[in-house]
């Protein structure tokens, strides 16, 4: 191309932008031309993996557009650095001008520089929204001429520009660049390229006249004037760019810059036939003439390049080597713990075992039948079954050592649901350990121990026969070593005792009348004796537990019904007084209701809108609590209603009830609960995601709050005096741990379970004995227990069609309340949306 004259390059109706797919359809010439223009991806811009590290990412993000660069304030004109990038840019513009390729955006927004100056060539996103030509983003050419010349031997084709779906990531990239620059600076980037597009015009273009590659060269040429003249301010430069159209020159550029500033009138010429062409830019003495320096440059920056990849290298390296050194000191740590753990847990097991020989005559009995698998034993399920050994010595040798481990291994690989939540069961040891080595310093305090129903936390024996003290001192002082173990072994050994929930009874009591039965609560009574369900069918139902499960009926009658004016959200059952009730419904309305009469005696309507939830305290049965989408939560004294109870008929009588206190929020109230031993502390769950824990003696400001649910938290519940469970719509339950209450945030639960699917409705929860029971939008009914994170059962409801009676899949249908029989029950009733109640117990 170099003799080739101004009349020979292709005019507008044939141009040939950089951004077309293939030259060679649209270019006579001879296809060898076409396969001289490389096309790469410049390696400073590929694109790493999300996870990488920050100082693997430095090399990536050190790329910026060659407009940014020209634009900083505090650039300086080093003249070997600007003939270098302007030597890399006249190449490129060459490359195309010999397959007869006309650059409309050989512009600096148009290209990106790396850390060492090596120039790729790209379309910008960023071009077309300043208002230039509207091409896609694409990726065009390469980094410095030598990549540019070995890479002309290996292209075969003469496709320009790759599909745009494959590099439009890149493209996007640039134009979030650009924009979150154009944020930074006061003077908006987009104005910036608008202004730009304008100073790279030529002349002839502004007069209408096609595009030819001379006025590639005359782009070139401000292009060069940019790159030797700085600014300090862009008023300034604006001001400058517009003398340039007039081809006014600075007086310090032609005083500091004489030969650069001769140079760039040349290329500036308004006539484009006076301009040199792209062969004469190449071979001038502008450009050869520091050659030497130039290749010399160039060669330091090559050198400085793979220095600084090496150093990257290293840096790699030696990261692998950090966290391989972290998670190996973490492996040595654990097996330690767990060295440490087996020589305690063997001399309690032998200390144990000397005490049974010594308490107990029938300890022999249980030798023997030591050699049974564990899952053919029948397990202590509120304690910890003891494990003896051949050999009751204390400190074990090594045979004996190996032939226990091979005999647990062996009860173990029988255990499938042990095995298969190994990882989980492995995972929560650890946690609980850990918790254990943080808290060594405070005084232990045990909440648990042997119960009145005659379950342990460590042995189960018959209290009867055991009037000993020296044996009660003596399991005193296994209690106090046992420390962590005692806790998670009891956890364990509940996980494991049971299989399945079954059914022992369906509930047959569906409204024919009403289009929806869905049950928004069930309620059992003091003794377990009487659960009541209630929803927005406006009826609360009472039903006969002991009846349902003794007699099999087609369809089950309740024995109380009592009818509401709105649908009912919440029931509770008063622990004291067996007769006593509690409802809220939609219209906001707190009642009491005589189960007796069949009748309300006492309703609260302080609420101005729909109360979720209600809860008697255990201590003092006259208190009562309601939480409102109001945003206050509510407290109630049934006092006066009581005297009134015994002393007049209440037939026609109704006692308006009236606050005794009220909390305010800034959020619905979802759920109220107090504490299970103490009618001083509450907590409710709010839509504000947090749960609230308050001493109502002072109940300006909360005890403490609980955050860590992203959704509204839809139900609290207590499973002891330090610890909660707590329900949200974000698919999690999570335990909190109240003794931490001392900070006023607690922002990290003991533990999260996440199992089941909550993300819409409000599905159930009660908890019973560590258990805890949820519903899921499955149709699901799952039992957690509280050391564990994953469910210990579950139980699907099969949905029956009532004509056909087979089974239907009803995807809509979810449970929408649980409710454990008593707190130390097996039994646990479920309703779902459709009003299906069935009877379920852990077997």
């Amino acid at each position: 191309m170099e003799g080739s004259s101004d009349s020979g390059w292709p005019k507008s109706d044939s141009n040939r932008e950089l951004n077309t797919s293939l030259v060679s359809d649209r270019n006579p010439r001879d296809s060898s031309h076409a396969s001289d223009f490389p096309i790469r991806r410049p390696k400073e811009i590929d694109s790493y993996e999300v996870g990488v590290d920050q100082f693997i990412r430095t090399g990536e993000y050190s790329d910026v557009s060659l407009r940014q660069w020209l634009d900083n304030p505090n650039r300086t004109v080093d003249a070997l650095e600007c003939l270098h990038i302007y030597r890399q840019i006249v190449e490129i513009v060459n490359l195309a001008h010999l397959q007869g390729i006309v650059v409309h955006n050989a512009r600096p927004s148009c290209f990106i520089m790396s850390s060492f100056n090596h120039i790729s060539f790209i379309e910008s996103a960023s071009c077309s929204d300043s208002g230039s030509d509207s091409f896609e983003a694409k990726e065009l050419s390469s980094t410095s001429p030598n990549d540019l010349n070995n890479r002309q031997r290996q292209t075969t084709d003469c496709q320009l520009v790759s599909d745009s779906s494959s590099i439009s990531f890149f493209g996007r990239r640039v134009e979030e660049e650009k924009e979150e620059e154009e944020k930074k600076q006061t003077f908006p980037m987009k104005q910036i390229l608008v202004m730009e597009t304008n100073w790279y015009t030529s002349p002839e273009e502004v007069a209408g006249a096609p595009s030819s590659c001379a006025s590639d060269i005359y782009r070139l040429g401000v292009l060069l004037f940019e790159l030797f003249c700085a600014y300090s301010s862009t008023e300034e430069k604006c001001r400058i760019m517009s003398s340039l159209r007039h081809r006014v020159l600075p007086p310090q550029l032609l005083l500091k810059w004489p030969k650069e500033a001769s140079f760039c009138l040349w290329l500036l010429h308004p006539e484009p036939s006076s301009r040199p062409k792209i062969g004469e830019l190449l071979q001038s003495e502008f450009l050869n003439e520091p050659r030497d320096n130039l290749e010399e440059r160039e060669a330091a920056l090559e050198l400085r390049e793979r220095i600084e990849e090496q150093e990257l290298f290293l840096e790699f390296l030696l990261l692998i080597q950090q966290r391989k050194q972290e998670a190996a000191d973490k492996l040595h740590n654990a097996i330690s713990l767990l060295s440490s753990d087996i020589n305690e847990v063997s001399k309690l097991q032998a200390t144990l075992k000397k005490s049974s020989s010594s308490d107990f005559p029938s300890s022999d009995v249980i030798q023997n039948e030591e050699s049974t698998t564990l899952s053919s034993r029948k397990r202590v399920r509120q304690g910890v079954q003891i494990h003896n050994e051949d050999e009751s010595h204390t400190h074990l040798d090594e045979n004996q050592k190996s032939e226990f481990q091979k005999e647990n291994q062996d009860i173990l690989s029988k255990n499938s649901r042990l095995m298969k939540n190994f990882k989980k069961l492995e995972s929560a040891y650890f946690l609980t350990r850990c918790r254990q080595i943080k808290s060594q310093a405070k005084p232990l305090i045990r909440h648990s121990s042997i119960s009145n129903s005659g379950r342990g936390s460590i042995v189960q024996i018959d209290r009867s026969s055991v009037n000993n003290s020296t044996s009660e001192n003596r399991y005193s002082e296994v209690n106090r070593q046992i420390g962590w173990v005692n806790p998670f072994l009891e956890g364990l050994c509940k996980y494991l005792s049971f299989s399945k929930l079954k059914v022992k009874a369906d509930l047959k009591q569906g409204d024919l009348l009403n289009s929806s039965n869905l049950v928004c609560s069930l309620s059992f009574d003091r003794d377990g004796e009487f659960f009541a369900a209630a929803g927005v069918n406006k009826k609360i139902k009472v039903f006969e537990c002991d009846g349902i499960l003794n007699e099999d009926r087609d369809i089950h009658y309740p024995v109380v019904e009592m009818s509401s004016r709105s649908k009912l959200s919440s029931l509770c059952w008063n622990s004291y007084i067996k007769s006593q009730i509690a409802s809220s419904n939609f219209e906001g309305v707190v009642q009491v209701w005589d189960v007796t009469r069949s009748q309300v005696f006492m309703e609260m309507r302080e609420h101005e809108r729909r109360v979720w939830s209600i809860d008697y305290s255990l201590t003092d049965p006259t208190m009562l609590a309601s939480g409102s989408d109001d945003g206050s939560v509510k407290l109630w004294s049934i006092n006066q209603a009581i005297l009134f109870l015994h002393l007049v008929d209440l037939k026609a009588l109704k006692i308006n009830g009236v606050s005794t206190g009220t909390i305010k929020t800034r959020a619905n109230v979802c759920c109220v609960q107090f504490q299970s031993d103490s009618g001083r502390f509450l907590a409710f769950g709010s839509a504000d995601h947090r749960i609230y824990y308050y001493d109502l003696r002072n109940s300006r400001v909360p005890l403490c709050t609980l955050v860590g649910h992203n959704k509204t938290v839809s139900y609290v519940k207590f499973v002891d005096s330090t610890n909660l469970v707590s329900a949200s719509t974000d698919n999690t339950l999570k335990l909190w741990d109240l003794s931490m209450c001392s900070s006023r945030v607690i922002d990290g639960p003991l533990q999260s379970f996440t199992s089941h699917t909550n993300v819409k409705n409000f599905v159930g929860l009660s908890v019973c004995n560590g258990y805890i029971a949820t519903g899921s939008e499955t149709n699901e009914v799952f039992v957690y227990h509280k050391a564990f994170p994953m469910p210990a059962l579950s139980f699907k409801f099969e949905t029956t069609d009532p004509l056909s009676g087979q089974e239907v899949d009803a995807a809509s249908q979810f449970i929408s309340s649980v409710c454990w029989r008593g707190p130390s029950s097996t039994t646990l009733v479920g309703a779902n949306s459709t009003g299906n109640i069935k009877i379920l117990e852990m077997v």
